[in-house]
């Protein structure tokens, strides 16, 4: 069956979509081009940030509806976008690395790890890699990997553990936070986008998605932290000696209500934009509590997101088709394959138009969205988060595509036995 119809727009917004993911697999060359010709660094540069290429390609796009179809047309695309998504994603970022949050999750995974039976620097990496994405499944999975990371790196990532380490580690960190979000029928983006027209509760993402999502959460951390356990206690540290006060529970609690306050009101721009501002005022009157606020790191994030709303919107007249009409198993497989190449959250969303849809249909689409959501940066609308956290921990601050898609193949296929067998 061949593709439909499709206007010279359309055809031109696919072109430049298809650029820029290559674009994305591309960004260690131009980082190398960086230091091969030192006078042109700065565009090199900015080539090479992940975090640019989508709004970069964006920008491309408008202008040529611009030249295409007039500044009316063009306007009206951009104005007919939803970027409630990217605000959100700055705002959680920036919440919840803030320093009275992230004390109180690690005085959190400290407790529990207290309990495990090993190493103290086995156990925290463990539950960095299993409890904290299934943490997002309540506090949002843009939450889950802000902290997540910012813990990964603090106590492994600066400590000079070996490239190998790192890529399985970040590898590892999508694939639990894409499918750990699956508790609940609000944390997931590629969940949210289809609960409500098909009628998902939490329990029905309990017994349906979530129990198989920690089966394999749990399974691919305790495999990765075995694995890897002789370097783990030999380069990784738990300890911190920083000399400061420690955190008391009223600034913890306040930090804890915005963080809350902005994940209730996640789909309503004006109300959490105004906690927001609220909480940058609250962090400005009381600086001895807090570090410096990633506000630059949520900024680059929330760009990259945008401009994956703008391109992605005018995909719909093949993605829908390539779905439409394919059996569940094969559906399953074909949508984890088209996340690693769009957005796991624009694809549910492009299902959800489908009327008339199967539950064997609903439940291939989904799972086989999330499956997918940790093998490229694009995948997840969280992974940004995580690479602008870590990305200073790699080689010339640059993460390989491949690199991080070869790194989650095997907690995917791990993801994949347990949403196909179990």
């Amino acid at each position: 069956m061949g593709l439909p119809a499709a206007t010279l727009p359309e055809i031109l917004a696919a072109t430049i979509f298809a650029i820029a993911v290559i674009h994305t697999f591309s960004t260690r060359f131009f980082a190398h081009l960086a230091h091969l010709q030192p006078r042109h660094a700065g565009l090199w540069h900015l080539l090479g940030e992940v975090e640019v290429v989508f709004g970069f390609w964006a920008f491309v796009l408008i202008a040529s509806l611009f030249w295409l179809s007039g500044q009316d047309a063009a306007v009206s695309y951009l104005e007919g976008r939803n970027f409630t998504e990217p605000m959100f994603v700055f705002v959680v970022m920036v919440i919840a690395a803030s320093r009275p949050i992230v004390t109180t999750v690690i005085n959190a995974v400290r407790l529990l790890a207290a309990l495990i039976p090993v190493r103290k620097v086995l156990a925290v990496y463990f539950l960095c890699l299993a409890i904290v994405p299934l943490l997002g499944s309540f506090i949002t999975e843009p939450a889950a990997m802000t902290l997540a990371a910012l813990m990964l790196r603090d106590r492994y990532f600066s400590r000079g553990l070996s490239n190998r380490l790192k890529y399985a580690t970040l590898g590892m960190l999508f694939v639990n936070v894409s499918i750990g979000g699956t508790l609940t029928h609000f944390a997931a983006p590629p969940v949210l986008m289809v609960a409500a027209k098909w009628q998902w509760d939490t329990p029905f993402m309990i017994t349906h998605f979530g129990w198989k999502a920690a089966v394999a959460v749990f399974v691919n951390a305790v495999v990765l932290t075995w694995l890897f356990r002789r370097e783990l206690i030999t380069k990784g540290n738990t300890d911190e000696h920083t000399g400061r006060a420690p955190m008391p529970l009223a600034m913890a609690g306040i930090h804890l209500a915005f963080l809350f306050g902005v994940v209730l009101f996640a789909h309503h721009p004006v109300v959490f934009m105004g906690l927001f501002l609220f909480f940058l005022g609250f962090t400005e009157a009381y600086k001895a509590h807090q570090d410096r606020l990633i506000l630059r790191e949520g900024l680059l994030v929330a760009f990259f997101l945008a401009g994956l709303v703008v391109l992605g919107g005018m995909q719909q007249w093949w993605l829908q088709h390539a779905l439409v009409g394919v059996e569940p198993t094969l559906l399953y497989f074909l949508a984890t394959a088209l996340t690693a190449v769009t957005d796991n959250a624009a694809l549910t969303y492009l299902a959800s138009l489908v009327e008339g849809v199967s539950p064997e249909f609903k439940y291939a689409i989904v799972a086989g969205a999330v499956t997918g959501g940790g093998l490229t940066f694009i995948a997840n609308a969280p992974n940004p988060a995580g690479v602008a956290i870590l990305k200073s921990s790699f080689d010339d601050e640059s993460i390989s595509p491949m690199g991080l898609f070869l790194a989650a193949l095997p907690p995917t296929c791990v993801a994949i036995v347990a949403f196909q067998v179990l």
